[in-house]
């Protein structure tokens, strides 16, 4: 069977969970939707009971996770793999990929974890 992405497009590159109960988490897959105008991403609410979740609900809901090659991948490096799916951000996510830069954009994401409860507030 072939996978599609939500557009209907055919076996997505990149699948992506994502918190649907987040301001900043539907703000974010909205702008990333637009931008995968060739449908290389799969992206999954996390938040609906149907949902197919690789790991406990909880864990995926923690923390930002894709799946790309096979291979699930978490905060930071989930990022690098949705950005590599959509052409225009490409460069960003080698980038995040690199293994002298990987660390930091992982220490930035954690440090956006700490943030996160503060800032949906705000966009609420």
């Amino acid at each position: 069977m072939q996978q599609t992405n939500d557009n209907g497009s055919a076996a997505a590159r990149v699948t992506v969970w994502y918190d649907s109960g987040c301001p900043l988490c539907t703000r974010e897959i909205a702008l990333m939707r637009r931008l995968d105008r060739r449908g290389a991403i799969q992206f999954v609410d996390a938040c609906d009971p149907a949902a197919d979740c690789p790991l406990d609900r909880a864990e995926i809901l923690a923390r930002f996770h894709a799946r790309e090659g096979g291979r699930l991948l978490s905060g930071a490096a989930a990022f690098a793999a949705m950005w590599r799916a959509i052409p225009l951000l490409r460069p960003l996510g080698l980038l995040a990929g690199l293994p002298g830069l990987r660390g930091g954009f992982e220490l930035g994401y954690r440090g956006f974890l700490r943030l996160r409860p503060r800032l949906q507030r705000l966009f609420r």
